[in-house]
């Protein structure tokens, strides 16, 4: 069940990200694989590097940048995948969840 569980935690966290996007109005979308995961400023889905290229990567800075601040550490470029662990807690997710509801609200 170590794989079933890194998959689901993994879900809890992207899809929280993208829904704080969505509900803060801005054109977000990603997925994850397993412990993988990644997202892009743009309507998406993303199924090829043309597509990925078209989305807002000075969004993402400001994003990034404002995750930074708030002390959550994430890839730096969109395009760049980010990595959950066992390792991660509940409350990590949660925490992750809540500053991108932040910093999404004032970029």
């Amino acid at each position: 069940g170590t794989y079933e569980k890194l998959d689901k935690m993994t879900g809890r966290l992207i899809d929280g990200i993208l829904a704080a996007g969505k509900e803060a109005g801005h054109a977000v979308c990603g997925g994850h694989i397993s412990g993988m995961f990644g997202f892009f400023f743009c309507e998406g889905p993303v199924t090829c590097f043309r597509e990925a290229t078209a989305s807002d990567t000075d969004k993402f800075a400001r994003w990034h940048r404002g995750m930074l601040e708030r002390g959550v550490y994430l890839a730096p470029s969109q395009y760049e995948a980010g990595f959950m662990s066992l390792a991660h807690t509940d409350a990590d997710i949660e925490h992750t969840i809540a500053m991108a509801k932040e910093v999404f609200a004032i970029i």
